[in-house]
């Protein structure tokens, strides 16, 4: 291993604790995210389907190690203006992942969609000896755009479509493994369920692209296929879900989940789902897993999450001047080198007190 590893190793195992894996994968930085040999081997908690996967199909692990990368980012990028920014610090993160807020309910599911997508897409460019492109005999024509024009044309499938019910069945295969185990209880149901979210994000928003064929740009024949929507579009669409994710209890037989309050509807398998109120994240604290709002950047003008008043939770900003470096001046030579200058740029920077 690498060194100063062994900090990072024990995050692995605290982060097992929760009834699912993904605390495994969300330990960002460690040397072992990105070798499945070494998850497999030192990880002892895997069995079941997740050990026969390690065993048998370690390049899958590997894309699993991807997608929940993937998910990371994402959720980096549509938190990064909110009290909680998805920070992956060792000493909080776990304390996020014990609690069942909404905040982990997101976690799970873009964890979940993350890897469902990096399977998908390995398979696609070819990197998996175990699927390829999507199987179209048995599938419908694809309807011909409104106002296309290319009404009544002929049609066939071709190019490569993504096999997405491969990594949905891989990601369910991996990502439910641990909360399936014997368990009824209402953690293991919200787990599950805010997985399936994920997966479901990917899985139900395919689109199908075509290409045109024919001379003088006709469209005589139009070759199509079925490709995965972007994966900032999977988590534009589970943030409106986490906007809108419904408090739930456990029902008396100890299978099902009842929608708490008066007159809601029962959440559908795309909605997000929790059973406890998230803390307010505006001051550090570790029980909870904050790292509180001190020193974030926020706007001093903007009215909604970014603006100071709401990111610093009441408690004021002040402003600061910085100076950064960035590239300026740039001119391509032949061939084929870009040279730029650095140029010191002063920033003015509001930061909560």
């Amino acid at each position: 291993m690498l060194p100063s590893s062994r900090t990072q190793l024990g995050l692995f195992f605290i982060l097992l604790c929760p009834a699912n894996i993904i605390g495994l994968w969300w330990a960002v930085g460690s040397p072992l995210v990105m070798d499945p040999n070494s998850i497999c081997r030192k990880t002892k908690r895997l069995a079941g389907k997740q050990a026969e996967l390690c065993q048998l199909e370690p390049e899958i692990v590997q894309e699993v190690a991807k997608g929940t990368k993937l998910g990371v980012r994402e959720c980096q990028y549509q938190f990064r203006f909110r009290r909680w920014n998805c920070t992956s610090h060792s000493k909080y993160f776990g304390k996020i992942l014990q609690q069942d807020i909404r905040e982990t309910a997101f976690v799970y599911a873009i964890t979940a969609a993350g890897v469902s997508h990096a399977i998908t897409q390995a398979c696609s460019m070819g990197e998996l000896l175990q699927c390829g492109c999507e199987l179209t005999r048995s599938r419908a024509p694809p309807s011909p755009a409104a106002g296309s024009g290319t009404e009544g044309t002929a049609w066939e499938w071709g190019g490569c479509g993504d096999d997405v019910q491969f990594g949905y069945e891989k990601s369910q295969q991996f990502m439910d493994a641990k909360s399936k185990k014997g368990k009824n209880d209402i953690r293991a149901l919200i787990d599950l369920h805010n997985n399936e979210a994920g997966r479901l994000a990917v899985r139900s928003y395919m689109r199908t692209e075509c290409k045109c064929h024919g001379l003088s740009g006709s469209c005589t024949l139009r070759t199509c296929w079925r490709k995965m929507p972007h994966f900032r579009e999977v988590g534009d669409r589970l943030l409106e879900r986490f906007n809108g994710a419904f408090k739930v209890m456990g029902g008396n037989d100890g299978k099902t989940l009842i929608p708490v309050g008066d007159n809601i509807k029962p959440p559908d398998k795309q909605d997000l789902i929790y059973s406890a109120d998230s803390p307010d994240f505006c001051s550090a604290n570790r029980k909870t897993g904050s790292l509180g709002t001190r020193g974030r950047v926020c706007n001093s003008t903007a009215m909604d999450t970014s603006g100071c008043d709401l990111l610093c939770c009441g408690r004021g900003h002040r402003d600061e001047t910085v100076v950064l470096e960035e590239n300026c001046l740039c001119r391509f030579h032949w061939c084929c080198v870009v040279q730029c200058r650095k140029c010191s740029v002063r920033q003015e920077l509001s930061l909560c007190v």
